[in-house]
């Protein structure tokens, strides 16, 4: 089982349906304490007995299966809840136990979500718009709000979405948020890049390096990794620019980073990180000035690069670069207001 196999559980039990298999799907709702799994974490169950994904470990994945077997049989929804002992905490790789919550919900068969609806869900998340998929346990009703709408439940989807947050609204809706998948492009195959490139995947990002010298960007030096060898403005449109992606420049060569920080500058990205010393900076600042962007668009570059612990090696700065950018994401406060347009911050 792949990282993107564990992501991908609403694809993967529309798969097995296409396949002529029924399916269900199984969905951590709440936690207390020190559970094995976060909200929002799931688990497809085929009627053949394959799964994918996880929701805690050992007796409690089995004791969820033989429910969603039973599930798919009487089409009946389950809301089950799960303690987990010290001893079984310890046998999952935790220091202390807790309790889950775990809706189960058989695929097109009773009070289950139809295929139509699973297939919406799948269908947004293919076109990278962020959605959640709203269960209210009570009457099994289901919404997919965007958090764009009016109303309580758009405005509860908005919130969590903003956070990545799934769980449960005090007025008893279930949100399991499907964010976009995490994207970072980094322009220029030096060795920063090196390191930053494989520590990004560890992290969950979906990296793309973007240099048009073959001789960087080659996969001797990026084994593994995507790159693309267009200009860096180029690349970045046939990319694509959301509220999910990370834009690093690298190169210290104004021909190749600045097309791609006037690419992404204006666009509703949540972190534009710039190698180079405050004099370098300085200069990019007076070339982009000279360009017509304003004071508040150049305030949203993060130079120079990453967060201040000291860093010295490659890798340092990676982590450095990395540990910035996860603070600009999960604490969208550390991102001054004037450094993100409103539709970013809207988006965001």
């Amino acid at each position: 089982m792949s990282v993107a196999d564990h992501d991908r559980i609403p694809e993967i039990a529309l798969d097995w349906i296409a396949q002529g298999k029924r399916a269900a799907i199984a969905t951590v709702v709440q936690t207390w304490g020190s559970a094995p799994r976060p909200a929002g974490s799931q688990l497809a169950i085929s009627a053949d007995g394959e799964i994918m994904g996880s929701v805690s470990g050992g007796c409690v994945e089995g004791a969820v299966m033989v429910e969603a077997m039973d599930a798919l049989e009487d089409g009946t929804c389950r809301m089950l809840e799960f303690g987990v002992s010290d001893d079984e905490a310890f046998a999952v790789g935790l220091a202390c136990g807790g309790t889950i919550r775990v809706m189960v919900e058989p695929i097109g068969v009773g009070q289950g979500p139809s295929v139509a609806e699973l297939e919406a869900l799948a269908q947004a998340r293919a076109a990278r718009r962020a959605v959640a998929w709203a269960v209210k346990p009570e009457s099994w009703e289901r919404a997919l709000p965007d958090g764009t709408g009016e109303g309580p439940l758009q405005a509860e989807a908005a919130s969590r979405l903003r956070t990545d947050r799934s769980g449960m609204s005090e007025d008893g809706w279930f949100l399991g948020v499907h964010n976009p998948p995490l994207r970072l492009v980094v322009v220029g195959a030096v060795h920063i890049a090196q390191a930053l490139m494989p520590m990004a995947k560890v992290a969950g990002y979906d990296a793309t390096l973007v240099d048009p010298r073959d001789a960087f960007g080659s996969q001797a030096r990026f084994p593994g990794e995507t790159i693309l060898h267009d200009w860096p403005d180029e690349a970045l449109e046939k990319i694509g620019l959301d509220a999910r992606t990370a834009v690093i420049t690298l190169t210290h060569d104004p021909k190749l980073d600045d097309p791609a920080i006037a690419r992404a500058i204006r666009s509703p990205i949540f972190y534009l990180g710039c190698l180079g010393s405050k004099k370098t900076h300085a200069k990019r600042v007076a070339r982009l000035e000279a360009e017509g962007f304003s004071a508040d668009e150049i305030a949203r570059i993060d130079s120079p690069l990453g967060a201040d612990i000291g860093s010295a090696t490659p890798a340092e700065i990676a982590i450095s670069a990395l540990a910035q950018m996860t603070e600009r994401l999960r604490r969208p406060d550390t991102r001054p207001g004037a450094r993100v347009p409103a539709a970013a911050r809207d988006a965001a």
